[in-house]
């Protein structure tokens, strides 16, 4: 599967997105080099050489592009919005509105703008999931409820109720049963990645611009009978920490706790998947016939696809019969890229 360099100069012209990550075109006139998706002014193809990873770039003498920044993780959280997430998780009752972030010389229709975007709603929208994430928790643990409002930030007491109960879909009175799934935005080097973890452990792993996120987040609180809200858990550090050092090359298999939602069947080829091992792959027809039903490879390969835990359960080592890379729902150039992390296959 190696692209020719005509390829990699037409999807640049393009600004085909498919292809970030794959290689960086670099421009012999200016000395700089770019993401596929650059917006600046193509150059004429004899003044073009490409490169399938940035080091390569710099070592031949060439500059990152300061529009395109091919140097930065792909849709990173600026630092100025990380800032204001930092403070929310020192602050639980901190509530940052549209005049502070003035002061903060910050437009607030551009952080509208933002989480519009990454989270699916507003700051302000986000900012109360936050809240009431933690009050939840607190309430869970024994903690009394006038005193977990107030804490929160809330005067009234039916104010808060009212909130809790749009958010976490029932009332501070009731959180007994009820069960909810943490949600947050990491950032990984092929993008960022939405990671939900519950109580036992992380159960699901998906990049933000998978194509139907959005049903696979609704089919996961309809699995679990859980709301899906922004906020923090215990497993997310250990998750980013393995994730770091699984990206720096000091990792081979993950630690962090699982907890898989899925048939007896699936649940067969997810194991069978994190059996396979790192700088390896396997084909569908060879993972239905380890599972001892060879005309399994339609059911397989459905399986690897409904899998909500990537990476970690590495259905990316699974390619066609011919050696093509087919069906990963994170984008192909993703599966290619983390091969090509683990020694898989070469370019």
């Amino acid at each position: 599967m190696k692209l020719t360099e005509e390829r990699m100069y037409q999807a640049s012209l393009e600004k085909d997105s498919s292809f970030e990550g794959i290689y960086w075109m670099a421009v012999k006139t200016t000395g700089i080099f770019c993401r596929p998706t650059c917006t600046a002014r193509k150059p004429k193809r004899e003044n073009v050489e490409f490169f399938i990873n940035t080091e390569k770039a710099i070592e031949n003498g060439y500059r990152p592009c300061k529009i395109c920044r091919p140097l930065e993780k792909l849709n990173e959280t600026p630092r100025y919005i990380q800032n204001l997430l930092d403070e929310l998780q020192q602050n639980e009752s901190l509530k940052i509105k549209d005049a502070d972030l003035l002061k903060k010389n910050i437009e607030p229709v551009t952080i509208r703008r933002w989480f519009l975007k990454n989270h699916g709603m507003t700051f302000q929208a986000f900012q109360r999931q936050f809240r009431m994430n933690k009050a939840f928790k607190k309430i869970k643990n024994g903690e009394n409820i006038i005193e977990v409002a107030l804490e929160s930030g809330y005067e009234s007491l039916s104010g808060f109720s009212e909130r809790f109960k749009d958010i976490i879909g029932t009332t501070p009175n009731n959180t007994g049963h009820q069960k909810i799934i943490d949600l947050k935005r990491i950032e990984t080097p092929l993008g960022p990645m939405f990671a939900c973890a519950c109580e036992e452990g992380i159960c699901l792993l998906e990049f933000t611009d998978r194509k139907n996120i959005d049903l696979q987040l609704t089919r996961l609180s309809k699995a679990m009978s859980a709301e899906i809200v922004q906020g923090e858990n215990k497993h997310f550090k250990q998750l980013e920490e393995e994730l770091n050092e699984y990206f720096e090359r000091k990792r081979t298999r993950f630690e962090v706790p699982l907890y898989i939602i899925g048939t007896d069947f699936q649940k067969k080829v997810w194991q069978l998947l994190t059996e396979i091992p790192k700088g390896e792959t396997r084909t569908y027809k060879q993972q239905s016939e380890f599972l001892g039903n060879p005309k399994a490879v339609r059911a397989v390969g459905t399986a690897n696809g409904i899998n909500k835990i990537a990476i970690i359960i590495p259905c990316h080592r699974v390619i066609g019969s011919d050696g093509e890379l087919v069906g990963y729902a994170g984008g192909i150039w993703r599966k290619q890229k983390l091969l090509e992390l683990e020694g898989a296959i070469l370019f």
